[in-house]
């Protein structure tokens, strides 16, 4: 399903679901990377006002998902209390049997999942507000959109997708390809990066997004949990700044949870981590003047 400005369908061609102010609810967890882009989306298009968010616990243990309050941050299920999202699922269908995943854009109105597809939530965000006053940008512009999607393809391939396949890597091969990718690719954005500010030139697109909520997990945890441990982010300078440049722009940060994102990886995943110790992790100062916007005028 899509949500568009008239409701009508998007382009899945499929259910169209209109704009309206306070009808839609986002599931999130702070840190899991494909949610946190809707939220930065939300964030720059300044959404707050149009679409309430429920933050799920960072703990993903054998039922799922979890809406225990009790971790700081968590807000538990706003809306009809479940315990668990996949009792969210199972009220917009009774029959669902597949994968229970954040982030959900949800219909209030008529009690069902638009959408769980953080790539088309992040598209629906950037246009489908504008003319009830969500803030200019188009972080999908018409003339960007080949170069974007071209640099979603390999991104999410290796980098995004690259750091879980290295990490839940169950023979040496797997891992060695993988992890090989992840830093060929990292090898390569860290030469896009020192010839513009953003991926496409010098306009913040979604491509940054999508590449940004990985960078940021990077360093305090896919280093040492994913073993991607070859290179630190911090090691790159113009990747290293380009993550100092996003987190510092106004309000970024604010949708940045370090102990969400530690806690859930350090102690969800126990085929990988089966103590649960969360490790000391090399320190990052964010707030480090980056100069990129010097630097690329």
């Amino acid at each position: 399903n899509w949500l568009t400005a008239d409701g009508a369908p998007g382009p899945t061609g499929t259910g169209g679901f209109i704009a309206e102010k306070d009808r839609y609810h986002l599931y999130v967890s702070l840190a899991c990377p494909w949610a946190h882009r809707t939220l930065i989306m939300r964030k720059l298009k300044g959404l707050e006002p149009f679409i309430s968010v429920s933050v799920v616990n960072p703990l993903m243990l054998e039922n799922g998902w979890t809406f225990d309050d009790s971790f700081p941050g968590a807000t538990g299920d706003t809306l009809y209390q479940h315990e668990f999202l996949y009792q969210l699922y199972l009220r917009a269908d009774p029959h669902y049997s597949g994968r229970v995943t954040v982030p959900v854009l949800w219909d209030k109105k008529n009690h069902t999942i638009v959408s769980n597809e953080s790539a088309e939530i992040i598209r629906m965000f950037n246009t489908a507000f504008d003319a009830l006053g969500a803030k200019a940008g188009d972080y999908y512009p018409p003339a960007l959109q080949t170069k974007i999607d071209e640099l979603n393809g390999w991104i999410y391939d290796t980098v995004n997708n690259g750091v879980y396949k290295a990490g839940f890597a169950t023979s040496q091969q797997a891992y060695d390809e993988a992890v090989e990718k992840v830093f060929e690719s990292l090898a390569r954005l860290e030469q896009i990066l020192g010839q513009h500010r953003y991926l496409t030139g010098n306009q913040l697109t979604e491509a940054d997004i999508r590449l940004w909520t990985t960078l940021v997990r990077f360093d305090p945890v896919y280093v040492t949990h994913f073993k991607c441990d070859k290179h630190r982010i911090s090691d790159y300078l113009n990747l290293y700044g380009f993550l100092r440049d996003i987190y510092q722009m106004p309000g970024i940060a604010e949708t940045v949870n370090f102990d969400h994102i530690r806690n859930h990886y350090f102690r969800s995943h126990k085929t990988i981590n089966p103590t649960g110790i969360i490790s000391i992790g090399p320190w990052q100062d964010l707030d480090e003047p980056h100069g990129r916007d010097v630097r690329f005028g």
